[in-house]
């Protein structure tokens, strides 16, 4: 069974779109996150949650 962990970030509508998806692409190049959810709500504030894979190491011996 796949387990993940999550990041939720809170994002002020007076962030730039170009400003948001740059630090979404470095997250998700650099650190390995991937879009989970993203919901904006009707005063423009955003909630995004992120996902990666928890990868457990296994004993060989």
């Amino acid at each position: 069974m796949v387990e993940y962990e999550f990041w939720n970030l809170a994002i002020s509508r007076t962030k730039s779109v170009n400003a948001v998806r740059r630090m979404l692409t470095e997250a998700a190049e650099y650190h390995g996150w991937e879009l989970d959810r993203l919901h904006k709500d009707s005063t423009g504030h955003r909630t995004v949650r992120l996902r990666r894979k928890i990868i457990r190491m296994r004993h060989t011996l």
